[in-house]
């Protein structure tokens, strides 16, 4: 008798802060997609924003889990902070795969970074080895995602929703208490991140 491997959906990013928006799809593609799982993968560098000013990585990770909470089908993934920097998207999937042999993994994306797959470190591997679903973003195109092997669209609802709005607006001394999940806010201001003020 085989075992079925654990399908589990891989969403990275820098959550610098993770928001509504964030959890909201990879709530959606947890429990109305075909995977078990999907796991919050702290990025502590994102090739391709080398200039972010991140909050530090222990702070961002905390939020994650504050987020998560004990939610069955989400789960906060650190694997990339003990890798080396920068990390990229396809050595992460790698060591992943080592370490959880039971385990499928796929790549979760939105549009916009599916615009500009193609420069990343090795697309064709991620995309062969692991597969990639993507997810829709208000002002970006999924053309040609259903017509490539391996790639998979999502109707997961749309939430024009960004970190940047929302450091921004802590730094303006706005309540953003509605627009980051439970407990995330109060985490923020008791911690004096994003230029808030207790």
């Amino acid at each position: 008798m085989s075992v079925q491997r654990k399908r589990i959906g891989i969403m990275g990013g820098s959550y610098n802060p993770v928001h509504a928006g964030h959890m909201i799809v990879a709530s959606y593609i947890a429990q109305w997609g075909v995977l078990g799982e999907v796991w919050l993968t702290l990025s502590p560098q994102n090739p391709f924003k080398r200039n972010l000013n991140l909050a530090d990585d222990a702070h961002r990770l905390e939020m994650l889990r504050i987020a998560v909470g004990s939610l069955p089908f989400l789960r906060v993934c650190d694997v990339e902070l003990s890798m080396p920097r920068p990390s990229y998207t396809v050595d992460t999937l790698a060591r992943l795969s080592e370490m959880y042999p039971d385990c499928d993994f796929r790549l979760i994306v939105g549009a916009d970074n599916w615009e500009s797959f193609g420069k990343w470190r090795s697309p064709d591997e991620i995309v062969s080895r692991h597969g990639l679903i993507v997810y829709p973003r208000p002002g970006y195109s999924t053309d040609g995602c259903e017509d490539t092997p391996g790639v998979t669209c999502v109707e997961a609802p749309q939430v024009e929703l960004s970190s940047t709005f929302i450091r921004d607006a802590i730094a303006a001394g706005r309540d953003m208490n509605f627009f980051l999940p439970p407990g995330v806010y109060q985490y923020i201001i008791e911690n004096g991140l994003y230029g808030s003020v207790q």
